[in-house]
């Protein structure tokens, strides 16, 4: 999985007064949490724009001033409810001994001859719960729908490795192509304008061979 670096300040005082002058200074008060102790640091509100407002799963290594590093994952993120600027970020440590739990990101390739054929594409799971170590973590599971027909789907079945496990069962659907309703219409529209194609087609017969009779007749 990719790593993205955020270059921080460690912070000595955690109160309400210290925290506010940070936010003042364009400054996100973060903590990481996991290891002995937690530990506070802060860093520009720039720093996290590839971290937060991107689909993407990453890991982050958290460089310090006095040299420290540290790698770790982003476990819950706080927004202002009316600016929605970062106000605060809580942080899990990693470390490659040790399993942890992810959401990781599902990718669809390609189209599906079920849609183009009047179906509907269900996207079921965009997001999968994963337990691996830090250096199985996938940055996402790429899923080939070139194939799906109208009915067809793809569990979690089929996207079970070694390299980790899926938290979820392997019945579980993630993507889907299901019967649209204006498919089916489309298809009994035409059976129907079979049929009265057929009776009129038989009617028609039916009157050119009266006609013939009548004519035989005069004669």
């Amino acid at each position: 999985m990719k790593s993205i670096t955020i270059k921080g300040s460690q912070r000595e005082s955690v109160g309400k007064k210290a925290t506010k002058a940070l936010r003042n200074a364009g400054m996100v008060p973060c903590v990481v949490y996991g290891g002995e102790k937690p530990l506070h640091f802060s860093a520009h509100e720039l720093a996290f724009r590839d971290l937060v407002y991107t689909p993407n799963a990453h890991t982050v290594v958290v460089v310090l001033e006095d040299g420290k590093k540290l790698q770790a994952i982003m476990q819950d993120i706080q927004f202002h409810p009316v600016t929605d600027k970062i106000l605060h970020i809580d942080f899990y440590q990693l470390f490659a001994d040790k399993e942890l739990t992810m959401n990781i990101p599902v990718k669809l390739l390609g189209s599906s001859p079920g849609v183009r054929n009047g179906g509907r594409l269900l996207f079921r799971k965009r997001l999968l719960a994963i337990k691996a170590l830090p250096d199985n973590l996938p940055d996402f599971f790429d899923i080939d729908i070139t194939k799906l027909k109208i009915g067809d789907n793809i569990t979690v079945e089929s996207l079970l490795n070694d390299d980790f496990t899926i938290l979820h069962p392997e019945t579980t659907v993630v993507v889907q192509v299901k019967t649209a309703r204006a498919a089916v219409e489309e298809v009994e529209d035409e059976d129907e304008e079979g049929v009265e194609g057929e009776e009129g087609a038989e009617a028609a017969e039916g009157a050119e061979a009266t006609a013939q009779e009548t004519a035989e007749g005069n004669e």
